[in-house]
């Protein structure tokens, strides 16, 4: 038996899910196929199905007309990592390590990779969605980004690159889980694309309150609307090639974002927002097509929805709950729940609890100031131009109010009212038992599941690793030859382990249940569980058969 070191390293990698691959092609008849076509930092109002007047989204707006429209969706940060480790693992990122923006400044962000590779805080047991939608059978694909960020395990996904969809599975009937990802509205784009051409007219734009008006800042947001433009047409190719492979009737379509949109003021904030999210859900045939639901969803809600659709049992560590399929809640959600922490290299702490209506605000670092100088929004000449007329009092008494130096301990807001969140009526006594009521929603919920938060994160990365100098590494993995089969095991717990004939193959294998030992044979073993480094690689040869 020999031994080499994996030519996947994922020490920086902040997705570590698990994905298991069907042993045969025998699928469920009735397993709907599932695309996800999620973009990033825009919020819905943007969009002509809810509303928007300026950018014109005509691909969308048809999609809507075939689907569910949802009002009332919330992400649990309003930064991509955190949210994206709630909508993987259907848990709060604020109770597995996954709350800071990003942990040892790793740069994995897309929705493969949320989760901290360091997370061994995360139970053994927990796994991402994905890996039990390949255990059922499914082909699994992301087109991550992979310009720029590590690439994931390769227990993660059937099939995971920049061109990923459903088109490489093994057989037409088999069902697939595919996400694609649309990086077009991401707040880098709006100084990326500054010099190609304005779809939008900056004089038509309409700014938030918080917003001095001129050229500068009307010609930043006529931008990011543009890339809106972009980002629809991009919607519709995807469409497009759906319906040219014959799939786009029995398929289940979501369409969302991450978080509110990339622009100063409201990515990073758990104000409406930054958290509020479109979301469309096309569903076979164009079923309830135009209808509206404004019942509260949170990102948490995602994974264990999939797997309900899926006919999959939902593992009872999931924190999120169903709102569709056989698994479907009995109770709608009442309340939502969100977190700010670390975003690069500035420090906070933030919890958010939410009715739908009343928001309530902990602020428990209350001597630091509203804004952050992140460096990475200074990119944006409409931040810079902001700080500048601040700097010169410029500003009237609403485009200051990010610039408060400290915060109140508690902040309440009724956003029906007061939609832009101005007015904090945490004291005023005739919201007192709302006050009340949310402000023990948020105890609850810390007891609950747990808040990370509180931890340092110097102290917290320590506890996860022992004192060492990097996470721990998973065992490699056992083979054993019985009786024409190979069992294979790792000591490890948690541990899942994949496995492949040829080196050459693009998918690896979800080790379920023992293999058929064939002759001509080699076999590549690797196991890996979330939270730990990659194991290495077992290889055994022909001549190992016995």
């Amino acid at each position: 038996m020999k031994k080499i070191i994996p030519l996947i390293l994922i020490a920086c990698c902040f997705f570590l899910a698990v994905s298991f691959q069907s042993s045969n092609d025998d699928y469920k008849k009735k397993q709907p196929n599932i695309l996800w076509i999620t973009v990033e930092d825009m919020s819905p109002q943007h969009l002509g199905c809810y509303g928007g007047k300026v950018a014109q989204t005509p691909f969308i707006d048809q999609l809507a007309k075939e689907s569910v429209r949802y009002t009332n969706v919330f992400s649990t940060a309003g930064v991509c990592a955190p949210s994206r480790s709630a909508i993987i693992t259907g848990m709060y990122q604020t109770s597995i390590g996954g709350h800071n923006m990003r942990t040892l400044n790793n740069a994995a962000t897309s929705i493969t990779s949320p989760v901290p590779s360091y997370s061994a805080v995360i139970p053994e047991d927990v796994k991402c969605f994905p890996e039990y939608l390949r255990r059922a059978g499914y082909y699994c694909t992301n087109n991550e980004k992979q310009d720029y960020q590590f690439e994931a395990p390769v227990t993660v996904w059937d099939e995971n690159s920049k061109t990923a969809d459903w088109q490489g599975r093994k057989t037409k009937n088999q069902p697939f889980f595919s996400i694609i990802n649309l990086m077009t509205t991401h707040e880098s784009q709006v100084f990326m694309r500054e010099k190609e051409p304005l779809t939008v007219d900056p004089k038509q734009v309409q700014l938030l309150p918080f917003y001095p008006d001129n050229e500068i800042i009307r010609t930043d947001v006529a931008r990011f609307l543009t890339n809106v433009e972009t980002m629809d047409k991009q919607v519709g190719e995807i469409i497009q090639k759906l319906k040219a492979d014959g799939l786009y009737d029995n398929t289940i379509i979501f369409f969302f974002s991450d978080h509110g949109d990339g622009l100063p003021f409201v990515k990073r904030e758990l104000y409406d927002r930054g958290l509020k999210i479109p979301l469309l859900i096309k569903y076979p045939k164009g079923k309830d097509g135009g209808k509206v639901d404004d019942q509260l969803i949170c990102f948490v809600d995602f994974a264990p929805t999939i797997l309900s659709l899926a006919d999959i049992p939902i593992p009872k560590y999931i924190q999120g709950q169903a709102f569709l399929g056989k698994q479907k809640s009995r109770q709608k959600r009442q309340y939502i729940y969100a977190a700010r922490d670390r975003m690069d290299s500035e420090y906070d702490r933030v919890r958010a609890v939410s009715d739908g209506r009343f928001k309530y605000l902990k602020n428990y670092m209350p001597e630091k100031p509203y804004y952050q100088n992140i460096q990475y929004r200074l990119s944006q000449k409409s931040m810079v131009e902001i700080l500048r007329l601040r700097d010169e009092g410029k500003l009237d008494a609403v485009q200051m109010y990010w610039f408060r130096k400290t915060k109140p301990d508690e902040e309440l807001f009724d956003v029906h009212s007061d939609p832009n969140e101005l007015h904090n009526l945490a004291n005023e006594p005739q919201y007192q038992d709302k006050l009340d009521e949310l402000r023990e929603k948020h105890l609850v919920w810390i007891n609950t599941y747990g808040d990370l938060g509180a931890i340092p994160e110097k102290e917290l990365i320590a506890k996860w690793w022992d004192g060492k100098n990097g996470p721990p590494k998973t065992q490699t993995p056992v083979i054993e030859h019985k009786k024409g089969k190979i069992f294979i095991s790792c000591v490890t717990k948690g541990a899942s382990i994949a496995f492949k004939n040829h080196w050459n193959e693009k998918t690896w294998g979800v080790y379920q249940q023992p293999i058929r030992a064939r002759a001509g044979d080699s076999l590549y073993v690797v196991a890996q569980r979330i939270g730990y480094e990659q194991s290495d690689v077992v290889i055994l040869n022909n001549k190992d058969y016995k």
